[in-house]
């Protein structure tokens, strides 16, 4: 369903059972920057207002996820850590050159989100599956099912606003260019790295 080339190692979740509270402050980062792409979107996009609607709400949602991770952080005794960099996401984001037209800087940025949700829905599921805190196996179960409506919503938009045959051939050059990516990657625990 998400045609990502290359699955997350299986390992990953052990290194993430390891280090639940540093996943958590990743995570409840991942959901801040979700937020804030929204955000961006609009504000650098206002014209397109079915995206500018659904980016409202999703920025709304985003949020309200970093709130239910950061309750999670504060139920375990802990505080929220310091952000850190996102590997993957600098890689990711150096696949499309920069400049074009604003259509296709619209498209690419929508891509990107696309690809980082269906990577999260990813990551997400085995959490819900392999996790021994049945309590976070249910969570992320919730914010799994979240994040695959998202990654559609994105590529839908990406496929409404350019070309629809443009948008494919991006998407599977994107899709074969994170997989390189996710070669080097499944050995910390962060959410994307």
């Amino acid at each position: 369903m998400l045609g990502l080339k290359l699955p997350t190692d299986p390992r990953w979740v052990n290194i993430v059972e390891k280090n639940i509270d540093e996943i958590l402050t990743d995570h409840a980062y991942c959901e801040q920057k979700a937020a804030s792409t929204a955000i961006s979107l609009i504000v650098s996009f206002p014209e397109y207002t079915e995206l500018t609607q659904e980016m409202i709400a999703l920025s709304r949602e985003e949020m309200g996820h970093f709130k239910m991770v950061h309750d999670r952080i504060i139920a375990r005794g802990k505080t929220l850590g310091r952000d850190r960099k996102d590997t993957y996401v600098i890689e990711l984001i150096k696949f499309f050159p920069k400049g074009g037209s604003r259509t296709t800087q619209l498209v690419h940025r929508l891509l990107y989100a696309a690809l980082i949700e269906a990577r999260s829905c990813e990551r997400f599921r085995l959490l819900s599956e392999q996790l021994e805190d049945k309590e976070l196996r249910e969570f992320y179960h919730k914010l799994m099912v979240s994040e695959a409506t998202h990654y559609t919503m994105f590529l839908g938009f990406a496929r409404k606003y350019g070309d629809t045959i443009e948008v494919n051939k991006k998407w599977q050059e994107l899709l074969d260019y994170e997989a390189q990516i996710m070669k080097n990657l499944s050995k910390k625990e962060t959410i994307h790295g």
